[in-house]
């Protein structure tokens, strides 16, 4: 089946005791049995929803995967993915990720015994040069939040493969309209659903999606006794959201691409990170693994003026100030004070992330437009 197709139809299964062609949303926290014991496949809500369950099987379907998982957040399906650790164990992440993933590390999980090591994850050696015996999990971004490096899925694939070290690889920059991770040699896959899987900015949700069995049962298991759940109402939502990830998922990659070749030829603008222009370092790798290079570019002023930058921020009027990204409307961020603000600033600054770095999510509103309002605030 094709991604378009696949995309419409995942999950989606006419409602029997009413012909609804939307999956209802099951508003309950419990299920009525007919003897203790006796039910028809749900017991109480932390554990099982129909409307979830339908999302999870869509999930599953979209990724390539066997099972799927959904959490109350992005953060929840990745702290679920730690917690199959135990004190001692060490993880190989990425120096360029998510400052709420870098929060939950270091903040929650070392406290606990977990040890994480923070490598430029871009070149696969530092990355079998790092495991140990002790290396039960390799964490992945790629494109990476917000300086949108490349790494090779397969080939890190090929370094932890038959060392019992789990390969997790968020993938909610790209989408699994334009990267499958399991499909080159990942064992999880977390999205943060909350953005262009829900699409439209009105959820907070995450999900895991795997093939093994054992492990489905394992983070089950944490799901179920964690609570870190979703409403059906959120599930309902995404449910929705993914049956136009396909055309919206173009519309943000066509975009991205006008609005990244129009900033690096802007007088006014330094370095653009897009993963699409030829001359970036993951280009070749991009173009094996993705379908196309997204909607998701960050930029420097050439004056690398952090009070300039700051007034381009405030000055746009179609990309609007907030956190968050892969809604269909254009949003505007600044990683060092927002979505990054929980990293060391000297961490920040050693990894390439500076002061004046600007994030843009790239919506699917006319790209003219987005770029004349790019130029009036740039000016």
């Amino acid at each position: 089946m094709k991604p378009a197709t696949k995309f419409i139809h995942a999950g989606a299964e006419p409602d029997p005791s009413t012909g609804s062609i939307m999956t209802p949303i099951f508003q309950t926290s419990t299920y009525v049995q007919e003897a203790p014991g006796v039910n028809k496949g749900f017991e109480y809500a932390r554990s099982q929803n129909p409307t979830r369950k339908a999302l999870e099987e869509a999930l599953a379907i979209i990724e390539n995967g066997k099972f799927g998982l959904a959490f109350s957040s992005g953060v929840a399906a990745t702290d679920a993915v730690i917690k199959l650790l135990t004190p001692g164990d060490e993880v190989i992440c990425a120096n360029d990720m998510y400052g709420g993933t870098y929060r939950l590390f270091t903040k929650v999980f070392e406290r606990f015994g977990i040890v994480f090591k923070y490598v430029d994850t871009t070149n696969t050696k530092n990355v079998s040069d790092a495991v140990t015996l002790k290396t039960k999990l390799v964490w992945l971004e790629t494109p990476t939040n917000p300086l949108m490096n490349i790494t090779d899925i397969a080939a890190i694939a090929s370094v932890t493969k038959g060392k019992n070290i789990l390969l997790a690889v968020d993938n909610t920059f790209a989408s699994p309209a334009l990267q499958n991770p399991l499909d080159l040699g990942a064992d999880i896959v977390m999205h943060s659903v909350t953005k262009y899987l829900g699409g439209h900015s009105d959820v907070i949700q995450g999900a895991l999606i795997m093939n093994d069995a054992d492990l489905r049962e394992k983070l089950y298991f944490i799901q179920k006794s964690c609570g870190a759940v979703p409403g059906p109402m959120d599930c309902f939502l995404v449910l929705r959201g993914i049956k136009t990830l396909g055309v919206r998922m173009k519309a943000h990659c066509e975009n991205g691409a006008k609005i990244a070749n129009w900033l690096r030829h802007h007088s006014k603008v330094g370095k653009v990170y897009w993963p699409g222009f030829e001359d970036h370092p993951g280009y070749a790798v991009a173009k094996k693994q993705m379908k196309d290079f997204g909607g998701m570019i960050s930029f420097e002023l050439k004056n690398d003026s952090v009070e300039e930058a700051k007034r381009v921020l405030s000055s746009t009027h179609l990309f609007s100030l907030a956190e968050s990204l892969g809604g269909v409307e254009s949003l505007i961020n600044h990683p060092a004070s927002m979505t990054h603000a929980s990293i060391p600033r000297e961490e920040r600054i050693k990894n390439g992330l500076s002061d004046s770095l600007i994030r843009l999510s790239v919506g699917i509103e006319d790209a003219d437009d987005l770029i004349e309002d790019l130029k009036k605030a740039i000016g």
